[in-house]
Parts: structure tokens; sequence; C-alpha cells
């Protein structure tokens, strides 16, 4: 808590806040924060909040415009710049770097929110509420919608329906993954122990690249799981053996 003695500006009470939500959205996430948690963190009272913020889902969208904006802007800047040098060129690493280099690069700046910024990123991209998937879907609909138009374009050969359910799928993983904690550990294993930027976004534009390019199963791979499930089934509903005596 601020002492009595120590009066904060008015940016220095708001940026105190923010800070204190972010943690708190980070380690359990939107629902689970309250007004009462976010004042004891933040050392200020509640009508400091409402000054600032006037709600909750105010507040949760200031925490996450705070990260995700500069984030995004960098994203579409270097999508910019990449379908401007490559041209017709442009490949799917290309896109891929553009939506993972800002984030890696923060992730590995000297703020004092860096240590978590991935860790950030998996709560914000995977918090089931409302308010948090409607802000991002519509603050963001811009980003969202130019990667989009550049995947589909450096993966024609994908339906847009199956385009969209693999970026869906591999982002949730990977979120899902981040927002588990220790991003650190995580990306010490993950990368072997190597610290340069380029071989972690190779690895994480490996796995990626693998999801979205992936060939669709073939009739006679959906037969080899079609047998496989008809003996599981089949096995489930054969009577149990009877065991033979002991003195047998």
């Amino acid at each position: 808590m601020t002492s009595a003695t120590t009066k904060l500006t008015p940016q220095a009470t708001k940026t105190r806040i923010l800070d204190a939500a972010e943690a708190l959205f980070v380690s359990g996430g939107f629902e689970s924060l309250s007004m009462r948690q976010i004042t004891s963190a933040a050392g200020v009272n509640l009508a400091a909040v409402n000054y600032h913020f006037g709600s909750k889902d105010a507040l949760i969208q200031a925490v996450l415009g705070r990260q995700l904006d500069p984030l995004n802007d960098q994203r579409t800047h270097l999508l910019d710049k990449f379908e401007l040098e490559q041209g017709d060129a442009l490949t799917c690493e290309h896109v891929l770097a553009a939506m993972f280099l800002p984030a890696v690069r923060m992730f590995k700046g000297d703020s004092a929110q860096s240590g978590r910024f991935l860790q950030f990123l998996g709560r914000a991209y995977t918090d089931p509420s409302p308010v948090v998937r409607d802000f991002i879907n519509t603050h963001y609909i811009q980003t969202l919608g130019r990667f989009f138009v550049a995947f589909q374009r450096t993966l024609p050969d994908l339906e847009r329906a199956d385009l969209g359910f693999r970026l869906h799928f591999a982002m949730g993983a990977l979120s899902g993954i981040l927002a588990g904690g220790n991003t650190q550990r995580l990306i010490k294993d993950f990368t072997q122990g190597h610290t340069d930027e380029v071989f972690l976004l190779s690895r994480l534009s490996s796995l990626m690249v693998a999801a979205l390019r992936a060939p669709l199963p073939s009739p006679e791979k959906a037969n080899i799981f079609s047998e496989i499930v008809r003996l599981h089934d089949a096995s489930e509903a054969a009577p149990p053996r009877e065991e033979a005596p002991l003195n047998a």
C-alpha cells in the first residue's frame, strides 16, 4: 500500500491499476478478477479505479489494449513491409514471421512486463469471457482480416473454411500452452537453451507451417481408423472371459 504521505500522480495511479489488473488477469483470467483484488494489489481505493476506468469491463479492455495495440501495429507494419518487398514471392513463412517476430521481441525486452508477456498473450487469446473475446474480435478485426487474406494468398490450395479452422486450431493450441505459465522455462525447453530470436522464430513457424500445410487425410487413411474403431467397439461389446480357477 502507498503510505499516507505519498501522493501519486494521476498517471502513476492509472499505471499501478493497469499493472495490478494485468497481473491478476494473467494468473486467473477475467472472471476471477474482482475490484477488491485490484484495489488491494494496486494500493488504491475503488474511487480511483472508477475515476480512471469506470467499470471492470473498461479496465480489462484498457489492459488488453495497452499490450495488444502496439503489438498489432508492429505486426501489420511488418506484414506491409514483407508484402511490398516480396510481391508474388511472399510465403507462409513471411506471414508467420510478421505475426510472431514482434511478440518474440517484446518478450525478450527489458521492460517490467516483458517477462510475462507471452503468458499474457496466451491468456488474452484463450480467456473465454465474452468481454475479452468481443474486444479482441472487434477491436482487432482489421488486423485479423489482413493476416487471414495474407495466409489465403500464400496457401491458395486451402479452402477458406479449412484455412480458418487450421489457424484457429494452431493458434489456440499455442495460446493455451503459453497461458499455462512459466513461459521462461517453456521457451528454454522449446529452444533447447538457444537464446537467438531467429532460432525461436524458426521453431514456432515450423510447427505452424506443419499444421497449415498438412495434407487432408486420404480415404485409405480414414478406412484405417474406421477399422480401428470397429475393432475397439467389438472388443467392448464382447462378454468378459471367465478366468480359470487357480486350482485348475
